[in-house]
């Protein structure tokens, strides 16, 4: 039993390997994974405790975890089988096909990434980029129930829409948004999901895509995930708020169990006075179409040029980026008030609620006031004195500088001189028309609904 056994040099490395490698996985690596785990939890608990809403278990879950469990849902079986029946094809063909979908939609929620990285970089983005007035986003969420779904949603003027909604509330939620398809690209698609987005496809025709996609929104609801969506379902063309598209809004609705959870929706308003898109988005509006051209070497040399001032301190800004909070619509009470009304009726009321809550800031305000050919800066400022009156009268949400029309003139005009969008005799260039009317549509459209005094507005 003790004699000395010879083997060959490279069997005893091997049997050294095998054993280490035992060691290591039955004692060593769940030692550490322990360790990393047991900090991560206390992180996480401390993080929780400083939030208005915890970070729900359903969006911490491990994604194959979710994608196991979207995949296997009854209502996808049975759309599994609805599928097949329907293309003759083979139930495990099917099934593939809706795991596919599973992972492709499901995100990977890492709170490290969400609440170290990506809320620190939307703050310094949107303070380096513009001067950000905010409205009272805690009385806006005080009055709900604790345990309700809150559900944002918010006009879409431009990209950066996600990065300052993100900031607005780091410090109450953590936000699950729907990116589209121009998210995926890696390794942009990785940080996305990461940040807990999900992806779709908005222009989809697959039945069996459509449910899979169905049925994870209506889960990460009933589970009581706060997410932030645009009904728009795409950048708005002419400036103004547009109707609403009853995808997403449709299928948390459609979901929703009078038992359950209730569903709270947060009207917000999103206002800039320079959206950085404008040219883009007019040019798609004159050819009809929303297959926007992309240009990425002009888009990289102005990135690389605005980041190159902001170093050295001499980027002028972009002027004001603001949000509006209307008041929260809860899915129950709005169920009870208007029984058997359809979808349609609160994605109507919904829209109406966050173009009465869109910010004026000093360019739309300026550019509406420039509408009336006004003869100098005088007649200017006594129309934006005149249009800012009327539109405090309806209960508009203003976003002006403290220190006066004056300065909100000054503010408003000196964009357009400086693109050469309007000529020192205040009137538009050819160029500059289409992007006064632009900026001037908010305006124009606040002040066509007039007042609600039934809408809360902060």
């Amino acid at each position: 039993m003790f004699r000395a056994v010879e083997v060959p040099l490279w069997l005893l490395v091997l049997i050294l390997g095998f054993a280490g490698v035992t060691f290591a996985s039955h004692f060593l690596f769940p030692s550490v994974r322990w360790f990393f785990r047991k900090r991560a939890e206390r992180a996480l608990a401390r993080l929780n405790a400083r939030l208005d809403r915890p970070i729900e278990l359903f969006k911490l879950a491990r994604r194959q975890d979710m994608i196991v469990r979207l995949t296997y849902d009854p209502k996808v079986l049975e759309a599994v089988t609805d599928h097949a029946a329907e293309q003759g094809i083979p139930g495990a063909v099917a099934f593939e096909e809706a795991r596919r979908y599973a992972r492709e939609i499901v995100p990977g929620f890492s709170a490290t990434l969400y609440f170290g990285v990506a809320i620190r970089l939307a703050r310094w983005l949107s303070r380096g980029l513009y001067r950000v007035r905010i409205g009272k986003v805690d009385k806006a969420l005080e009055q709900i129930d604790p345990k309700a779904t809150v559900v944002f949603v918010m006009n879409h003027r431009s990209n950066m829409d996600y990065v300052l909604i993100t900031w607005l509330v780091a410090n109450r939620s953590a936000i699950s948004y729907a990116v589209g398809e121009w998210a995926r690209v890696w390794p942009l698609s990785r940080l996305i999901r990461a940040m807990g987005a999900y992806f779709i496809r908005r222009r989809s025709r697959n039945t069996l895509y459509r449910r899979v996609l169905a049925r994870y929104v209506q889960m990460a609801t009933a589970e009581g995930t706060t997410q932030a969506i645009f009904p728009e379902g795409g950048l708005s063309l002419d400036g103004r708020v547009g109707e609403a598209r009853m995808g997403l809004l449709s299928y948390m609705v459609t979901g929703w169990e009078p038992a359950g959870r209730d569903v709270v929706f947060v009207p917000v308003g999103l206002g800039y006075d320079r959206v950085l898109e404008d040219r883009i988005l007019l040019q798609a509006a004159a050819e009809g179409s929303r297959q926007f051209r992309s240009r990425p070497i002009a888009s990289s040399l102005f990135a690389l040029k605005v980041l190159w001032k902001m170093l050295r301190g001499v980027f002028p800004g972009f002027g004001t980026a603001a949000a509006g909070f209307g008041a929260p619509v809860s899915l129950a009470a709005f169920t009870a008030d208007h029984p058997g009304a359809p979808v349609e009726a609160l994605a109507a009321r919904l829209m109406a609620d966050i173009a009465r809550v869109v910010p004026v800031t000093p360019v739309p305000l300026t550019a509406a006031a420039l509408a009336v050919g006004p003869a100098d800066r005088a007649a200017l400022l006594a129309e934006m004195e005149r249009l800012a009156e009327e539109l405090r009268l309806a209960g508009a949400v203003l976003r002006l500088p403290p220190q006066g029309m004056a300065a909100a003139l000054d503010e408003g005009l000196t964009p357009f001189l400086r693109r050469e969008l309007v000529t020192g005799d205040l009137r538009p260039t050819a160029q500059g028309a289409a992007l006064l009317d632009f900026y001037s549509a908010p305006v124009q459209q606040r002040l066509e609904l007039g007042d609600n005094a039934a809408t809360q507005r902060t």
